[in-house]
């Protein structure tokens, strides 16, 4: 079973000085367009082979998506600790939901170079 973060954790998570990645699942062009600040572009097709390559094993990482309807993360977040990962949470509520609080995102090219296959230098 994979585990959750709601919203607000996710927010006390950023606010806090603990080490953590926050990873984008969808497409690179999506992750152009609009994300979370802070996160890494990681499409849910390139995780096998992405994820060696941008995390550590042990560290917290939270995968999510476009919104509670959308299953990207949660898939995400399987492929993940089938990999090895044991530290991993979904944020069910992804983009929609923190949109939905009046929260910030981010866009333009500030993806890891090589992440997504997005064209990002």
């Amino acid at each position: 079973m994979i585990r959750t973060i709601t919203r607000d954790e996710l927010i006390r998570l950023m606010k806090s000085s603990e080490h953590f990645k926050l990873v984008d699942v969808l497409s690179g062009e999506s992750y152009v367009r609009e994300h979370i600040k802070g996160a890494i572009s990681i499409p849910l097709d390139k995780i096998e082979e992405k994820a060696p390559l941008l995390l550590d094993r042990d560290e917290k990482i939270v995968t999510y998506c476009a919104s509670f309807e959308c299953q990207a993360s949660t898939k995400a977040a399987e492929k993940l600790v089938s990999l090895g990962y044991s530290n991993v949470f979904d944020y069910k509520g992804g983009l929609k939901d923190y949109k939905e609080a009046g929260l910030l995102l981010e866009d333009g090219m500030t993806c890891v170079s090589g992440c997504c296959g997005c064209g990002a230098a």
